[in-house]
């Protein structure tokens, strides 16, 4: 995590600088219960400590993109910021009501935008803000970058667990910080600014300003 805050405090530097210059088989009652029974039991499984710790962090991570968004709101007014906040609180619930499934400690105990528990993002977080605060295009280039980060981590976590629910939940959010991310890319070009991605692949980027917004579960 030391080397992505690394990475993007430079990363947020160098834009400052540029810019100055299928269907299932019936069954009767009894087989429907048992496999709804089924599915429950591997939802609720036992979470491994990878699991446990990459939840908890996503937890965060999605807190801090809405502490981000709100706070880019109130120094530019844009109704993008307000929108995309109020789909992180979504996505961060989501994930709280994962942790209270499988028993987990939620690690945001205080809900106060910019507070943070892990230190790393809450460094992060108070210096996307102070970069995005200093210019709109700043603030829109520190969007795309929280939602490339937020991409790389939700695949990484959606590849590491078995899961259902998990994987289920993972993959909205994916989802939903794919038309994200697309939002702030045209925006960007509206300035006539471009974004190049820190954490995907320029391949995976493309694919993704290139597809459709997705207008699945969020």
């Amino acid at each position: 995590m030391k080397a992505i805050i690394t990475m993007l405090t430079c990363a947020l530097l160098l834009s400052a600088m540029t810019q100055q210059a299928n269907a299932a088989p019936k069954r009767g009652r009894r087989g429907t219960q048992a496999c709804a029974a089924q599915s429950l039991d591997q939802a609720v499984g036992e979470l491994t400590a990878e699991e446990t710790a990459t939840l908890s962090h996503m937890r965060e991570e999605e807190k801090l993109a809405r502490d981000v968004y709100l706070a880019l709101h109130k120094a530019w007014g844009l109704r993008i910021f307000a929108n995309i906040a109020a789909s992180e609180q979504k996505h961060t619930d989501a994930l709280a009501n994962l942790l209270a499934r499988h028993g987990i400690p939620d690690p945001v105990v205080d809900d106060t935008p910019g507070v943070l528990i892990d230190e790393e993002l809450s460094e992060l977080c108070e210096k996307l803000i102070d970069s995005g605060e200093k210019s709109l295009v700043n603030a829109l280039l520190v969007g795309a970058t929280v939602e490339d980060l937020d991409i790389a981590d939700l695949e990484i976590a959606i590849a590491e667990t078995d899961k259902p629910d998990l994987r289920r939940v993972y993959s909205n959010l994916l989802r939903g910080s794919e038309n994200h991310l697309r939002a702030f890319v045209a925006w960007l070009a509206g300035q006539d600014e471009t974004y190049t991605p820190q954490f995907i692949s320029q391949e995976r980027f493309d694919e993704i300003i290139g597809a459709a917004p997705n207008r699945g579960r969020r």
